[in-house]
């Protein structure tokens, strides 16, 4: 994911996750939807398959639509890859797995002209010994490219907690500090007045307080 836009908990979510032994499991989950002017976004567009689905032939097709405009045909993937000329010429890169099942592209180098809706067409060919049945599926991605980053309010908050936290930690540290210091003070302090008191006590009397032992 290019750009890396604040929702952190968006970015990085393009995973394969692994289950068994070399089993991989696909995880559908959506796309980014702001970039920053002037750097790279990844169009994510993941369609998972079943086992027993894994032979078929793919074509993928990606349209861009302008606010207020229609759809427009900016990509094509069909066993090879082919761009058209479009405002994007020359800006788009294939991203996806050689599964196809992450079938997303890159736009290099975004403008802010290039907000819009972007759909991502997936027709798919099954192989099966009776049949060859097709199976199609759509995602749809409102992209907003803005001048620079702005900083998310979910951050903003999760920082005022941690030093909200922070505090409260160096406070409870300091009454325990201030707690543990009084406490042994007065132990020394207690510990101190009875050896005062002890050598305060006359030679006879000390031999007088010790305790008889009876034989």
């Amino acid at each position: 994911m290019a750009a890396l836009p604040p929702r952190l908990w968006a970015a990085s979510l393009v995973l394969v996750l692994w289950a068994g032994v070399c089993s991989a499991v696909c995880v559908e989950v959506p796309s980014e939807t702001e970039a920053v002017q002037g750097t790279d976004m990844k169009l994510l567009c993941i369609s998972c398959m079943k086992r027993e689905e894994v032979t078929a032939s793919t074509v993928v097709e990606w349209y861009y639509r302008p606010e207020g405009g229609k759809d427009e045909l900016i990509y094509e993937h069909r066993k090879t890859n082919q761009e058209f000329q479009t405002r994007f010429s020359g800006r788009i890169q294939w991203n996806g797995s050689k599964d196809m099942q992450d079938v997303s592209i890159t736009v290099v180098n975004v403008t802010l002209n290039d907000s819009g809706i972007y759909t991502c067409n997936i027709t798919r060919e099954f192989e099966f010994e009776i049949h060859r049945p097709l199976f199609t599926s759509s995602r749809l991605i409102h992209l907003t490219v803005v001048e620079e980053a702005g900083e998310d309010f979910t951050s903003v908050i999760s920082e005022i907690m941690m030093y909200i936290l922070l505090v409260f930690l160096t406070l409870w540290l300091l009454i325990e500090m201030v707690y543990c210091y009084r406490k042994v003070s007065k132990a020394e302090e207690a510990a101190q007045e009875n050896a005062t008191d002890y050598l305060a006590i006359p030679s006879e009397n000390k031999e007088n307080c010790a305790v008889p032992v009876e034989e």
